[in-house]
């Protein structure tokens, strides 16, 4: 194991039936405020607190045998073949009053392995995760693209779920949600939300979206634009008349316009320009960065599209971007490194975990 690795009591548990195994794994995951449950074989249960891997005592070194009990306890005939026959697997999986968990099922070595994201019930509130007030105005709006972008594990979920849940307090509107799987689970208050995961309710985002046209929507919430057909229909619903609302894996608002541009042939990349430039409304890429006195906190870029972005995407001028939302805070407009900047004149994060994070570390001081 890494040296950094730490471990985590827990007691050990009688045998029960194989289901209820996996239950006690992820309820210590959750009781130990851990973000994900790692199961791989030749090592104990692990968990990731405050993004570190932790390993979990007085649980047995996995075996392939003892993983295979323990997932295709949980899956369907279904589910079990795919996994079989694709090598990979998501689900989602719910404990009545603990929490919901993100699954993937996926084999390594030729044995199996888990990862679960450790999703609660209680969905944040704006304030709870501190968003920035331009976050707030954006999720306001009536129509256009709304990105948030990060890495993997970078709380996307959590600022869509809270900005889609704003949504859903404030407006009378009729909400459509494309996830793989489904995370949050919201209530609707004054909106109707229909949830529907990849697999079971549609066969791929890029269907669902031509479909949830003829559903009469007015806020769509994209899980993942994760390819070109995806990108190109949630584009054409931003452009008439819907909110729609979607993640990419890019790190910062200038690379996320790329990516999408990039994703398109040559020849049509000029189009994209104009229609991203009249679509986009805002950007907001974060990451999670480790608070001065435990638990985590994000750091947000945020790009609102003005009349200056909006004429640098349609001359591809991508790299000057960075510049406009230095000199725009009036709009509520943020580098990274300025939040990161922030975050650390504050008291929240140290110097070490502000350096480490900013493109300039050589601006925390000035």
């Amino acid at each position: 194991m890494p040296k950094q690795t730490q471990t985590i009591s827990a007691k050990k548990t009688a045998p029960r039936a194989n289901s209820s195994e996996l239950d006690e794994l992820f309820k210590i995951a959750v009781n130990n405020k851990a973000s994900d449950l790692h199961l791989v074989v030749g090592q104990p249960p692990l968990i990731r607190i405050d993004g570190r891997l932790n390993m979990v005592k007085n649980q047995d070194i996995m075996t392939n045998e003892k993983l295979e009990e323990l997932l295709f306890s949980i899956t369907s005939e279904q589910q079990k073949n795919n996994l079989v026959k694709k090598r990979d697997l998501d689900m989602s999986y719910e404990i009545t009053d603990v929490a919901r968990f993100r699954i993937n099922m996926h084999y390594e070595k030729g044995n199996l392995g888990l990862v679960a994201r450790v999703v609660t019930h209680h969905i944040p509130d704006m304030k709870e995760i501190v968003m920035p007030e331009a976050s707030y105005n954006l999720a306001r709006l009536r129509d256009g693209l709304i990105l948030v972008t990060g890495p993997t594990g970078s709380g996307k979920s959590t600022t869509l779920a809270a900005m889609i849940n704003m949504i859903n307090t404030e407006r009378n509107a009729h909400i459509v949600t494309l996830e793989d799987p489904i995370e949050f689970i919201f209530d609707p208050t004054d909106s109707i939300i229909k949830q529907r995961e990849l697999g079971s309710d549609v066969l791929s985002f890029a269907s669902g979206l031509k479909h949830t046209l003829r559903q009469d929507p007015d806020v769509i919430m994209v899980g993942e634009m994760r390819d070109l057909e995806t990108i190109a229909a949630t584009m054409t619903l931003a452009e008439t008349g819907h909110l729609v609302l979607a993640t990419l894996h890019t790190i910062n608002a200038a690379q996320t316009i790329d990516r999408i541009i990039d994703v398109f042939p040559p020849y049509q990349q000029d189009q994209i320009r104009v229609q991203l430039s009249m679509s986009l409304r805002g950007v907001v890429s974060q990451r999670l960065l480790v608070k001065q006195n435990g638990g985590r906190i994000a750091s947000r870029e945020i790009l609102i599209n003005n009349s200056a972005i909006a004429n640098l995407i349609r001359e591809n001028k991508i790299a000057q971007i960075k510049t406009v939302i230095q000199t725009s805070a009036e709009m509520g407009m943020v580098t990274m490194d300025q939040d990161i900047k922030r975050l650390f004149k504050e008291g929240v994060i140290t110097k070490e975990t502000a350096v480490s994070n900013m493109i300039d570390p050589r601006t925390l001081n000035t």
